[in-house]
């Protein structure tokens, strides 16, 4: 004889599938919270170490720009220094041509003139000075332009003070070829 089965194979089966069904959601519920708090912990990690590698470029930055602010004042101090050296090598270089000059215009004075003043403004020298007669007046000014250390002078004023001409002049000076001018 055929025997029936009576017991409820049909719930027992679906039992055991909702019980399998539910053991797999709780292991990909699991498998995705331990996905999602490795990807938050590594997340975390990745955004310390940069934010540690900002902080150093930051640092380092600061210390770049307090090192370029010191290149940039040692600039400006061998700036004024090479300027100043500059200036003491002209004074000292040209301090032969000084002496030079004043000794060319003691030789092209001719007899019976003396110089009363003498300034000195750039490139041109303003002469005063006492002559016995305008001849000698005339005879300086041919000196003077003769000389390779003097341009053409220019006469401003001759007066008479009593037996003397007063004369004022003008006459540029230049260096000669032998100190390095262009003459």
């Amino acid at each position: 004889m055929t025997s029936i089965n009576l017991r409820p194979w049909r719930e027992e089966r679906n039992e055991r599938l909702q019980k399998r069904f539910q053991i797999h959601l709780a292991i990909a519920a699991a498998i995705a919270a331990g996905v999602v708090f490795t990807s938050i912990s590594f997340l975390d990690l990745m955004t310390s170490r940069q934010e540690a590698r900002n902080a150093y470029l930051n640092q380092e930055l600061v210390r770049l720009d307090a090192k370029l602010k010191e290149i940039t004042d040692l600039k400006v101090k061998r700036e004024r220094l090479l300027e100043r050296l500059n200036a003491i090598q002209q004074l000292q270089g040209n301090r032969p041509l000084i002496v030079r000059t004043f000794d060319e215009m003691s030789r092209v004075a001719p007899d019976g003139v003396h110089y009363t003043s003498l300034t000195k403004a750039g490139e041109v020298a303003k002469l005063d000075g006492l002559a016995a007669t305008n001849e000698d007046v005339s005879a300086l000014m041919r000196n003077l332009n003769d000389s390779e250390w003097f341009g053409e002078p220019t006469l401003s004023k001759v007066s008479l003070q009593g037996e003397l001409r007063a004369f004022n002049l003008t006459v540029p000076l230049e260096k000669p070829e032998a100190y390095g001018g262009a003459k």
